[in-house]
């Protein structure tokens, strides 16, 4: 995929090792030290947020230039991608921890898990999700992707909290039964908290993490159940988006010969 510059703000894959520790730095001040998430001993020593799964996902990378000397790179905002032809060779999908993907085989074509999405809370902003969708717009052109999942997240484990929110994702935007992820039996919890006359669009959208708000306006569904994750404080569900939305309806937004960062994604 191309390198998309945005002001001082560059968006690529990581091109190394070291690239790869700063946006697991970045992740370890996000998720450890902003949401609570709970870290392993070793996690804490090196303040990185790793795992097996990183030696071989792609790392999409948003780089300040003007906080970067040489190869020393500010990493702003980072997201993971593992796609299905490389998560077979290896151990397979990190959300395969929580969800059951068996029905995924059903859906043809190559498929990328998104994950570890994060952004330096100095610059939480409409431009830079513009951008993270823009590389992951390409990133999808790039490889020919028919279809886009993982966890996404809510912050905290109170069901109480996020019952309008559920709801409303359970009653209006299940995706289609032959292709749909399920909570792992163990882990499974319930999302249909309220009958659908009782859910308060208003309040499910206040309850809604922007991020998730992004994905359901280009055509995002969710599996069934949601899965607490009590290490990282989040309640999640997985979302699936069929790249089809994106490079049809969404086209003239990030997909056009223009290079334009014009997404409409709120923060």
């Amino acid at each position: 995929m191309e390198t998309v510059r945005s002001s001082d703000l560059v968006i690529r894959l990581a091109r190394s090792k070291a690239e790869v520790i700063k946006a697991q730095e970045l992740r370890y001040q996000v998720f450890y030290e902003g949401m609570g998430a709970m870290a392993s001993p070793s996690v804490k020593l090196l303040k990185r947020d790793f795992d097996a799964f990183d030696d071989y996902c792609d790392h999409l990378l948003v780089i300040d230039q003007a906080r970067s000397v040489g190869a020393e790179i500010c990493v702003v905002g980072t997201y993971r991608l593992l796609r299905k032809s490389v998560a077979e060779q290896h151990q397979g999908y990190y959300s395969a921890d929580e969800f059951d993907l068996s029905r995924l085989n059903g859906y043809s074509g190559e498929h990328v898990e998104l994950g570890r999405s994060c952004v330096d809370p100095a610059y939480r902003g409409k431009a830079i999700m513009q951008l993270l969708w823009r590389g992951i717009a390409d990133y999808i052109l790039s490889h020919d992707i028919s279809l886009m999942f993982g966890c996404a997240s809510f912050p905290g484990t109170d069901l109480s909290q996020m019952a309008s929110a559920l709801s409303y994702l359970n009653h209006y935007h299940l995706a289609p039964s032959e292709w749909q992820p399920r909570a792992q039996t163990e882990r499974y919890v319930r999302t249909n908290i309220l009958e659908e006359e009782q859910v308060d669009m208003r309040q499910a959208m206040r309850e809604m993490p922007a991020l998730i708000k992004g994905y359901l306006r280009v055509g995002g569904v969710v599996g069934d159940g949601a899965v607490i994750d009590a290490d990282f404080n989040t309640t999640d569900v997985c979302l699936l988006v069929e790249t089809s939305n994106i490079t049809g309806r969404y086209q003239r937004h990030f997909l056009d010969g223009s290079r334009e960062i014009d997404m409409r994604v709120s923060a």
